[in-house]
């Protein structure tokens, strides 16, 4: 398949997050399902020391790739199944061994990112997790409360986000560059840049309506359990509250993609599901 890198405008951000949520509220249970087996399989490989973790950082560009395919079948009709996360090494050998050699440098990458960042930051997150460790051992609240109150751990985080921010532009595309284009991973990574730098305008203006997404919902329903004295139950209603935005935003991948490299997303997606991808 031919790609042609085209530009649009920085409203079709919000398009992107509109059709994302369109794409699962025709698929509802199917769609969140496939997020839910992600993080079952995610929180069961992470129980293995190292190298469950590696392995799950390995396999993320595939599962973005995997939403995108999931909603290219939702736009044609289709129920996406759990086979989704293995289409993208049923093709040519050529390409199986790009998106593994796509994520594995994924993976060294971000490594390569966090080392770079404890050591900009002087080691300030460890020592504030450590202290956190400490004071939960001991039962002290207040220490606890002092620790994640620490001016070092905003900081912290906050270049942890802008790095791997600045990390995630080159992988952006580049699984679905490899799926859809038959690119080499250095030739994905690259046109992946420059597709996310032509439309940085319509990728600020998505990722602020995702944020605020889900800041607002997630103030208004902390909010609600306060006045209804429902605290404890604030976390089994946010968790999967999150677990449907996720999905959708998932979803909305794939419109990033079509949008920058074939052709333009459609302005409204119709209630019915007889829309062709």
């Amino acid at each position: 398949m031919i790609l042609h890198l085209q530009s649009v405008p920085p409203r079709n951000g919000l398009l992107w997050v509109r059709h994302g949520l369109k794409v699962l509220q025709r698929k509802p249970i199917a769609l969140i399902g496939l997020f839910a087996l992600f993080m079952l399989v995610s929180s069961v490989l992470q129980l293995v020391p190292l190298l469950g973790q590696l392995l799950v950082m390995s396999a993320l560009p595939l599962v973005s790739l995997a939403f995108m395919l999931a909603s290219h079948q939702v736009l044609q009709s289709h129920t996406p199944t759990a086979a989704v996360f293995a289409q993208p090494l049923q093709l040519t050998k050529e390409r199986r061994r790009a998106q593994i050699g796509l994520g594995l440098l994924y993976t060294g990458s971000t490594v390569a990112v966090l080392f770079l960042a404890h050591w900009l930051d002087g080691g300030a997150l460890a020592r504030v997790m450590d202290q956190v460790s400490a004071a939960g051992a001991k039962g002290d609240a207040r220490g606890i409360e002092a620790a994640m109150s620490d001016p070092a751990l905003t900081t912290a985080l906050g270049l942890r986000a802008a790095l791997l921010g600045l990390l995630s532009v080159p992988f952006w595309h580049a699984p679905a560059l490899i799926h859809w284009g038959g690119q080499g991973v250095l030739q994905a990574l690259f046109s992946s840049t420059l597709g996310v730098w032509r439309n940085k305008g319509a990728f600020a203006l998505s990722a602020l309506v995702w944020m605020g997404l889900s800041l607002g919902i997630s103030m208004m329903i902390s909010m609600l359990g306060l006045l209804l004295g429902a605290v404890t139950l604030l976390p089994y209603v946010l968790v999967p509250v999150m677990m449907i935005l996720m999905t959708a935003f998932y979803c909305s991948l794939y419109f990033t993609f079509i949008d920058c490299f074939m052709f333009g997303a459609p302005r409204d997606l119709p209630e019915t599901s007889d829309t062709p991808a």
